[in-house]
């Protein structure tokens, strides 16, 4: 059988097994080993797998990936996001459409020390949804709001997804985190001026809030000093300020996750039971995304072995359609992609063969992997899959799916405008890297 049939089978077994439920990274394992030991020899594909998996869980550059995923552990379990709804919600909650303004910046201010969109959306369907519902918000736009602020824990920083696209592509991670800034505040710009469109055009659909007096709206800024501290230190480090030691990614999320439990420990939002909760978190998750790892780079071995990246690259190029339009024809690809796989499984499976196409094209890749994220952010919130809308589910139990996705559409719009502006001006994802390279 030559290498082209056996890279195809490859992929088909892979779909087959992840339709049939097997987790990915074993999925992507199995099939990787099996490709391998047939055109190599099963004797050096087992050796591959044990050194695979011991490189992967002691190489120091892969130990960013637990240290922000307990530092998330750390700030969801101090109920960090109630603090951020009550401050944002005492500017704007009076406002048409306000608490739903207020759920966005929360959501945008707990992304920036969480990092993960599933905790973000998990812990707004419990802080921000039953204020909404008791001013009299649709189930649906609710929903939807919190669906759409979740996914802002993909791009800004520190976002897991970012660090194992850096991981894979061999890109700076820090400079990932910086690029990732401008894209999510216009994200969540542009999040606040379509719920702002919706309470204008629809005045009675979206009742405004209780109006706050000035004093308390200061009082509730004084309330947020542990997550603004906590984004400052971490990423101004990695920016590298002058008032702050200079961090790699990995002491980055080494000083965050420290400086999450002191901060709990500190104003007694932390105790034993949670710190042992996060501890625990933070390790299942961990494993999860290790294994996945493990799986994809044994499956990219494989692929190795088939050439199939410099075969799509000569592809895909040969096609006559020009950079932007091999562009457009990847990124109509991970649409169609996000609506039915993981996000994280989305990136590990499909970067290392998309990533020597765009290299090849001469973007730049810092810029690709910001596109990447928000297409995968649009994955999230898309039927028929939309992991966020699920979290919502298993929280919100008297809502149905359809209604989510109803009350999510508009953002989804949003995110396609936001995508086209993204590709049309790179710079808004490159300027800050540029600034931290000079």
């Amino acid at each position: 059988m030559s290498t082209d049939a056996v890279a195809v089978l490859g992929f088909v077994t892979l779909f087959v097994l992840m339709l049939l439920r097997v987790p990915v990274g074993m999925a992507m394992g199995l099939v990787g080993v099996c490709g391998f030991g047939y055109l190599v020899g099963f004797t050096p594909a087992l050796k591959m797998v044990g050194q695979t998996s011991m490189r992967t869980v002691t190489d120091y550059t892969f130990g960013v990936i637990p240290m922000f995923l307990l530092m998330g552990a750390f700030v969801s379990n101090s109920g960090m996001s109630r603090e951020l709804f009550r401050a944002a919600n005492g500017f704007v909650g009076h406002l048409s459409g306000g608490l739903g303004i207020a759920t966005v910046g929360a959501c945008g201010g707990f992304a920036a020390i969480c990092g993960s969109s599933v905790a973000t959306a998990a812990t707004f369907s419990a802080v921000a949804y039953p204020e909404m519902r008791r001013y009299g918000y649709p189930q649906s736009f609710a929903t939807g709001v919190i669906a759409a602020g979740g996914t802002l824990g993909a791009m800004l920083p520190p976002s897991t997804v970012l660090a194992v696209y850096g991981i894979i592509t061999e890109q700076d991670i820090g400079k990932l985190f910086i690029a990732g800034i401008v894209p999510g505040l216009l994200a969540i710009a542009m999040y606040m001026v379509t719920i702002a469109l919706i309470g204008w055009l629809r005045p009675d659909f979206l009742p405004a809030g209780p109006h706050t007096k000035w004093r308390e709206r200061f009082a509730g800024l004084k309330s947020i000093w542990a997550p603004v501290l906590l984004f400052i230190f971490v990423i101004g480090g990695l920016y590298g300020l002058p008032f702050l030691p200079r961090f790699t990614p990995t002491e980055a999320g080494g000083v965050g996750a420290t400086g999450a439990l002191l901060i709990g420990l500190f104003t007694g939002r932390l105790n034993k039971e949670k710190i042992l909760a996060s501890l625990l978190q933070a390790t299942r998750t961990a494993a999860a995304v290790f294994t996945v790892l493990i799986g994809a780079l044994i499956f990219g071995y494989f692929l190795t072995v088939t050439q199939t990246p410099q075969k799509v690259t000569e592809l895909l190029t040969g096609l006559g359609l020009g950079p932007y339009g091999i562009l457009a024809l990847i990124m109509a690809m991970y649409l169609v992609l996000g609506c039915l796989m993981d996000a994280m499984a989305m990136i590990i499976l499909t970067v290392p063969i998309i990533f020597p196409v765009i290299v090849h094209l001469g973007f730049d890749p810092i810029w690709f992997g910001i596109i990447i994220v928000m297409t995968v952010e649009l994955g999230l919130i898309s039927p028929p899959i939309g992991m966020n809308v699920f979290v919502i589910k298993s929280v919100v139990k008297d809502v149905t799916f359809s209604t989510i996705f109803r009350g999510v559409m508009p953002f989804v719009v949003t995110d396609l405008i936001r995508l086209v502006i993204l590709i049309a001006f790179p710079i808004l994802a490159l300027w800050l890297p540029q600034r931290m390279a000079g």
